[in-house]
């Protein structure tokens, strides 16, 4: 007789169906290579606008327009900084292990989120924290 209480079920992915085979690897790092490059020329264009005399003869910026200008270069340089320590976690082995549970991190999550340092239920529990 099966006592399985519905929705008691464990629905966490085999084994298996987490590790990160050497192409996908070399996805996500190739991903991870082009985030960076777009991040970085992200930040270039900002300090260009920022930069004197970009807004034409007279003209200076808003206080709108500079404190998006700020919350994207701030926003742009964190996502950064997340896809510089993934790729050192690639360099050291640790990439695709979630720093809390120490699990494997999904696939899905990596290729969707390949800067991801926590697996899904540890960044739910994180999330409901704040």
């Amino acid at each position: 007789m099966n006592k399985q209480i519905i929705g008691d079920h464990d629905t966490r992915p085999a084994p298996e169906d987490l590790r990160l085979t050497p192409d996908d690897l070399a996805a996500l790092e190739e991903n991870l290579h082009e985030q960076r490059l777009f991040r970085e020329e992200q930040l270039r264009q900002i300090a260009a606008a920022d930069a004197p005399g970009s807004g034409g003869p007279g003209r200076r910026p808003s206080a709108a327009r500079a404190e998006v200008r700020v919350k994207l270069a701030a926003s742009a340089r964190m996502v950064l900084a997340d896809v510089e320590a993934a790729l050192r976690r690639m360099t050291e082995g640790d990439y695709g292990l979630c720093h809390l549970c120490r699990r494997p991190i999904a696939r899905e999550r990596l290729a969707i989120v390949p800067q991801a340092r926590y697996c899904a239920r540890c960044q739910q529990v994180r999330e409901a924290g704040r």
